[in-house]
């Protein structure tokens, strides 16, 4: 219900208080005083709407002696909870439990019977919860560093609150919040100051926004961090600024930060973990054996020169046709540079980790691994798949239509039969899989590519189940006990390896009093989750 009155008493109140900072302010907050907490969205309506009722009599089988009266509002018979809501408990005991009377004298049957009477145009009122008011955070003046997954302020930064209503006829009269504990307060949509540096793990922000319809956004939270970087030239002087939340507007960290509850280091991440501003940097020039040797096997290299036709007797490449290959090698390995590098921006996922992933698994060739079970560009297993579809919810969402009905997706993965959840994975893995006989050099590429985003939003199930596993394990969020780099290499442990050798390694290495890095939980990475190690060790070179 709209309570216009709240709103203009509540301004009164504020500005009584006086705890307010003038808008645009040139510095962080400092009031002493906390705001007061809002009341939050209330924003439910009532509409009425016609529908058609039918008029149902629940009658005797003995005397014909109507009992009472339903109104429903489908066509058919009434449904078990109707008889129990106009009828009462006790006639709906009798009547569930009752035996049906077939081929019997009407007169002797016990219990009782329904039957429709009537039917007419009726109104009903419709509870209806609307669109709340929302808030955004955001920098002005502030490059983003694609590459380095931050913000470079070349001025003292500026941290933007923004007010959002939805409504058509309501607009958003102020902004509050606290920033590192301390309240700022601007009457208006918009909320502007400058923010000075922070320490490394950041600060802590909560912020919402007050609306002319009498109620107010939820509170919404944010990590933000400033860094000054001094070269020891004072005409040089930047800021980095790195901000954590589901409202933030500008370039995204990587995906996993959130949820790990960490920021990548200052300046950005190792190389590895970065995303180049253009798809060229991502090129490489890799002699690939494997990739070397399906473009012959397949045709696209002519090795015929070579003895042999350029491969062994093993199966695989020789010198003479490596060389032969190499020109096709290079090209195919960087022709889905640029699908990676859009992938991995739209994901929030590191493009040279993906690149790297691709390299290691499949070295770019997206069928079946000698005729194994693992497919594709990142070799997606039933398990992966499983992995994928369990931890991901929003990929999930999309998929699962795609090989069932809406009705059938709509409670989530867990809530499918066991045989829907395995006809699933197999539909995942079999997208993936560019494996093609009738399509030049047995591939189907436009599948290739559709995989990439597949593999992409399977590497942010993977973290997500990382950080559930180290949160397991030592009680505490991710971010504060193991660094934005080794939570990677974690994530690639239970990747490649699966969560129960991410767990063997971190809980060996905490039985023995150490420090959650990759250096101390890799040691124990043994026996079958061994390969791990290296595989870690590739990809993040």
């Amino acid at each position: 219900m709209k309570r216009h009155w709240i709103a203009g008493l509540l301004s009164i109140v504020i500005a009584i208080i006086g705890m307010a900072f003038t808008r645009h302010s040139s510095t962080a907050p400092n009031a002493d005083s906390a705001p007061n907490p809002p009341p939050g969205p209330d924003r439910v309506t009532v509409l009425t709407v016609e529908y058609k009722a039918f008029e149902w009599q629940l009658a005797t089988w003995e005397k014909q002696k109507s009992i009472c009266t339903l109104i429903i509002d489908h066509e058919g018979m009434p449904l078990p909870w109707e008889i129990y809501r106009d009828c009462g408990e006790t006639v709906y005991n009798t009547w569930i439990v009752q035996d049906p009377c077939i081929g019997k004298n009407k007169r002797i049957c016990k219990g009782y019977y329904v039957f429709p009477t009537n039917s007419y145009i009726e109104e009903k009122e419709v509870p209806l919860e609307l669109e709340p008011a929302s808030a955004w955070i955001s920098l002005e003046d502030c490059e983003p560093v694609l590459s380095a997954s931050t913000n470079i302020c070349e001025s003292s930064p500026t941290l933007v609150i923004t007010g959002q209503e939805p409504l058509p006829d309501e607009s958003i009269t102020r902004v509050e919040g606290t920033y590192d504990g301390k309240p700022f307060d601007c009457a208006e949509a918009v909320c502007k100051f400058h923010i000075p540096e922070t320490v490394e793990e950041g600060v802590a922000v909560e912020f919402w926004s007050y609306s002319t319809y009498g109620d107010s956004s939820i509170v919404y939270s944010a990590q933000v961090r400033v860094r000054k970087a001094d070269e020891g030239d004072p005409d040089q002087l930047y800021w980095y600024v790195d901000v954590l939340s589901s409202q933030w507007q500008g370039q995204s960290v990587a995906t996993c930060s959130d949820s790990w509850n960490i920021f990548p280091p200052v300046g950005g991440p190792a190389k590895w973990l970065t995303t180049p501003k253009e798809s060229e940097e991502l090129s490489s020039d890799i002699p690939y054996t494997y990739l070397a040797t399906n473009l012959i096997l397949q045709g696209a290299v002519d090795a015929n020169a070579c003895a042999d036709g350029g491969l062994s007797p093993t199966g695989g490449v020789n010198q003479c046709g490596l060389e032969k290959a190499r020109p096709a090698v290079i090209e195919w390995q960087n022709q889905f540079d640029e699908l990676i590098l859009s992938t991995a921006q739209e994901a929030a996922i590191p493009a040279r980790l993906l690149k790297n992933l691709f390299a290691r698994e499949s070295q770019f060739w997206p069928g079946i691994y000698q005729g194994a079970a693992d497919v594709g560009l990142g070799q997606l297993t039933e398990d992966g798949a499983d992995t994928t579809l369990f931890w991901n919810d929003s990929f999930y969402e999309q998929f699962c239509p795609l090989v069932f009905p809406d009705d059938t997706c709509g409670d989530g993965y867990t809530h499918l039969k066991e045989e829907e959840q395995l006809e699933l994975r197999r539909a995942l893995v079999g997208s993936v899989n560019a494996t093609c006989e009738d399509c030049p050099l047995g591939l189907d590429l436009a599948q290739a590519d559709f995989s990439i985003a597949v593999f992409a939003h399977t590497m942010v199930a993977n973290c997500e189940q990382a950080g559930q596993v180290v949160q397991n394990y030592t009680g505490e969020t991710p971010g504060d006990v193991a660094s934005f780099e080794d939570l990677w290499k974690f994530t690639l442990v239970n990747y490649n390896a699966g969560g129960s050798c991410l767990a063997d390694g971190i809980t060996h290495a905490l039985g023995e009093g150490l420090d959650l890095t990759w250096d101390n939980v890799s040691p124990f990475l043994v026996g079958a989750c061994s390969g791990a190690v290296g595989y870690v060790n590739d990809i993040s070179k």
